[in-house]
């Protein structure tokens, strides 16, 4: 058995306090430049870390109300950054309940129910999920665009078209899901079949509660990736007021004009909704992250 000396395992605590804080700092030292450049006067990335004399110009701005500056300048804000914001959250959580509604049914089907080619559909589906998504943005440009000249709904720059977009990447939860209810002890279903249940009374009753945890930890995944999008937004969504927050931010920087201040605050807003969505669903994410990882 060997015991180490109380000065080395010291140095060895020591040692990896050190480094956890550097690696915290890495972290957090763009976060805080971020933030800084946020409270400067002007639109530049260059200056103190901590300013000597802060502003909430930008966030005025960010915000949608008029500045007025020391020399009665009135600014008034460039772009609707809370019109994009809603636009981001309104289909992120629209998408998102599909995803999940889709990935949970079809996660139950392929894991509890017995049908022809099963197998096949599972390879497929994830040998469709290894390609970039990138490859099909012209495809679904053109899609897109052809189904707009039938019903300007499912066309260009129309929120439904984007969401519809967002529905098909379901493969990855689907996977997720279903290695939660393989875990399931199948003694559950036969007990529910003697008690005269039906598979849907089955799986509404039984196997939806047990798998809240996981169906969390797929929303909140799902609804981080929606407002995040960029790629498929950016070639869907072509007028101002249809932008999401992702897309839209990219007008702060352009050919003609930085607006790095105004960048910045828009930015820090635009992580406000996907910390709610994690604060509201933390108790069950730390519960469906851990199960996931023991029965998946």
């Amino acid at each position: 058995m060997i015991v180490e000396r109380p000065r080395d395992l010291r140095l060895k605590t020591w040692l990896a306090h050190g480094f956890l804080w550097v690696f915290l700092a890495a972290i957090l030292f763009p976060f805080a430049m971020v933030v800084s450049i946020s409270f400067r006067e002007g639109n530049f990335t260059i200056g103190e870390l901590f300013p000597s004399d802060p502003t909430l110009e930008h966030w005025y701005l960010a915000f949608g109300q008029p500045f007025t500056r020391e020399d009665g300048t009135l600014v008034q804000p460039p772009y609707p950054v809370l019109l994009w914001m809603w636009n981001s959250v309104k289909i992120g959580v629209i998408a998102a309940c599909g995803t999940l509604a889709l990935s949970v049914v079809s996660a139950y089907a392929f894991s509890r129910i017995r049908f022809r080619g099963k197998t096949a559909i599972l390879d497929s589906l994830f040998l469709i999920q290894m390609f970039p998504t990138t490859l099909a943005l012209v495809a679904l440009y053109a899609i897109f665009d052809s189904m707009g000249e039938v019903s300007p709904l499912l066309g260009i720059d129309s929120h439904v078209a984007l969401v519809l977009v967002y529905l098909s990447a379901i493969t990855l939860h689907i996977w997720t899901l279903k290695g939660y209810f393989d875990g399931i002890d199948p003694a559950l279903d036969r007990a529910a079949e003697i008690d005269g249940a039906s598979p849907w009374q089955t799986f509404r009753m039984i196997f939806l509660p047990l798998a809240v945890p996981m169906m969390a930890v797929v929303f909140v995944l799902s609804f981080i990736n929606f407002v995040n999008d960029y790629p498929f937004a950016s070639v869907l969504i072509r007028s101002e007021s249809q932008m999401t927050l992702a897309v839209g931010s990219r007008l702060y920087l352009n050919e003609f004009k930085y607006l790095w201040g105004d960048f910045a605050a828009a930015a820090i807003l635009s992580g406000l909704p996907i910390t709610v969505v994690f604060l509201i669903a933390q108790r069950y994410l730390v519960a469906g992250l851990s199960e996931g990882s023991v029965k998946g």
